[in-house]
């Protein structure tokens, strides 16, 4: 018999969410107070219900799971501590649409209501402002990447002007100084610049006269520069001592300034495509274009001789984060192989540089082939996934109400039941043509117009089926294609299901966040589970009585995302029939 959920009425109050990204932390104390006086003056003004608190985050909104005071409240929620939840807009809940969709469900469910302070008349449970509410956590993720697009294209105009954007290399230092009134609106508040630091230039200076004189090593360079008592700028020795008392020169460092053609006054940048000797910075050289140039035949000339070091190819670069006790965003790991040299390649590390964080790639590699063994589905139950996922689908996205389908057709009964009765009434002679040709061309109108809205929304379903079928394929095949294809295929596979993959200090992967439409799945498992159960202290809700998640799909527990495209079924399916 199905667990029964427990029903409480939550205590009356205001629950008040304030958020500031990470541009904003480190002045947030500004937004937040600007959130406040717009929440009170909103709601807190002109309402009887006390204030329960305040849940405050200095993180993105990208993803819920990280933030630790909205977890907190949506915690809270359930124990029910609060009646009301105020926010100053919806990008403030959050940036993902429907992550932040299914939590207003969820408080709606606990008899929780959101309420947005600039439209305090908006309820995101209706169908018409359901529309919207997705639109605005659209707008907002949209913004998000705009904002990025904006402040690159600011920082590529820089470079080309001959700027520099950023903390300039070591040996130089930004500067800046507030402008004048009739400057200002050319050159904005302030004007900035980057010049040479009298404390250190000379240090870079002296190690590029020992570089060209072809005579010391960079090793040499770094003895000499320890012996004068001098360190990088960030404080690292130039010469690290050992326990055993063995000397380390950190000459890679020194190798990059070496390579770093900002010292003979040229911006150099890979994003806007700005190559050496093409636009000359706005700043005084070290050396000159020659010298440089003479530095880099030095090193060249001596890297020749040097044993080939191996490139290690790396399963999940860029994919794989580890999740720190301390941390509240897991943090992406990057590769490293050591003694690269050796017959067997060397050791293969996914590490945080400078740090003891370093977890070897087969532990995790491996782990990936289990992780898809795990995931299976009972291909009996697809019609109810079927009918479970176009449903939420519609529902989650604002674009029809869950019975939609229902009332259009009932609506055209109605239609056909009036035309029936004036037909009789004008049979009977008490209308007159003219008001029964008005009559009929209304419904008409009337008929085509739902007859097409019934066409759209089986349109609609069908894509919407379409593509759960071919996620609900390959998520079948996976565990047995993966094996069975090569490197670079594995690779590709990853690259098109997977958006991260998060691991522990200790190598384990603790959760896998897939791209959509396969994460999607698990939200759809949710809907096909018995009412009322719940797993990991969410509510749940269910579209078909009596299946449990373990028959409909088991595996992955990624954050749910809604099918927005079949690009990468499409990618994947190819891959599939050439593997299979």
């Amino acid at each position: 018999m199905a667990k029964r959920k427990k029903t409480f009425v939550p205590k009356p109050g205001w629950a008040i969410y304030l958020r500031t990204s990470s541009q904003e932390a480190q002045n947030p104390q500004n937004s937040q107070r600007r959130q406040r006086h717009a929440i009170k003056h909103a709601f807190l003004d002109d309402s009887d219900i006390p204030v329960v608190g305040e849940y405050i985050d200095n993180l993105s909104g990208r993803y819920a799971d990280n933030r630790p005071s909205y977890q907190r409240m949506l915690s809270d929620a359930r124990t029910g501590c609060f009646s009301h939840v105020a926010v100053e807009n919806a990008e403030r809940f959050g940036r993902n649409d429907t992550d932040s969709l299914v939590a207003i469900d969820e408080l709606h469910e606990l008899g929780i209501a959101v309420r947005f302070a600039d439209y305090p008349d908006l309820n995101p449970i209706d169908p018409d402002d359901r529309i919207l509410v997705s639109l605005s956590f659209t707008l907002a993720r949209r913004e998000s990447i705009k904002l990025g697009q904006r402040v690159r294209g600011g920082h590529h105009a820089k470079l080309r002007n001959g700027e520099f954007v950023g903390m300039p290399p070591d040996g130089y230092v930004n500067k800046e100084v507030r402008t004048d009134i009739d400057t200002k609106l050319e050159n904005g508040k302030y004007r900035r610049w980057v010049e040479q630091d009298p404390e250190r230039i000379h240090i870079w200076r002296l190690a590029w006269d020992l570089l060209l004189e072809d005579h010391c090593t960079l090793e040499d360079i770094c003895e000499e520069l320890h012996k004068r008592g001098y360190r990088y700028r960030s404080g690292r020795p130039f010469i690290k001592i050992k326990k055993n008392g063995k000397r380390q020169a950190n000459k890679n460092t020194l190798s990059s300034i070496f390579h770093n053609w900002f010292y003979a006054g040229w911006v150099v940048s890979a994003k806007p495509n700005i190559a050496p000797k093409q636009i000359r910075g706005q700043w005084k050289a070290l050396v000159t274009t020659e010298e440089l140039e003479r530095g880099l035949e030095i090193l060249a000339k001596r890297n020749i001789k040097r044993q080939f070091r191996r490139k290690h190819d790396y399963l999940l670069r860029g994919l794989v984060y580890v999740q720190l006790a301390d941390e509240h965003e897991p943090t992406r790991l990057s590769g490293s192989t050591s003694n690269t040299q050796r017959s067997g390649g060397g050791t293969a590390y996914y590490c945080i540089p400078s740090s003891n964080i370093n977890i070897l790639c087969r532990l995790i590699d491996n782990q990936i082939p289990n992780m898809f063994a795990d995931i299976q589905v009972n291909s009996d139950l697809l019609p109810q996934i079927r009918a479970s996922y176009t449903d939420e689908v519609a529902r989650k996205l604002g674009l029809v109400h869950p019975n939609e389908w229902e009332e259009l057709q009932a609506t055209l009964k109605k239609i056909e039941d009036e035309e029936g009765r004036m037909a009789r009434v004008y049979a009977s002679g008490k209308i007159s043509d003219r008001v029964w040709d008005n009559l009929w061309e209304e419904w008409q109108d009337k008929r085509r117009i739902i007859h097409l809205n019934l066409e759209s929304l089986a349109q609609n379903q069908e894509h919407h089926i379409a593509n759960l079928d071919a996620a609900l394929t390959i998520i079948t095949k996976v565990s047995i294609l993966y094996n069975s294809l090569e490197r670079a295929d594995q690779k590709e596979l990853l690259r098109q299901m997977i958006e991260r993959v998060v691991v522990n200090s200790e190598g384990l992967i603790v959760r896998l966040e897939l791209l959509p439409p396969f994460s999607y799945l698990r939200y759809v498992k949710q809907r096909v589970e018995n009412k009322g159960s719940a797993v990991e202290g969410k509510t749940k809700t269910s579209t078909s009585a009596g299946l449990s998640s373990e028959q409909v799909l088991s595996g992955d527990s990624g954050r749910t995302r809604t099918c927005d495209a079949l690009i990468k079924s499409q990618v994947l399916c190819q891959l599939s029939y050439g593997a299979i």
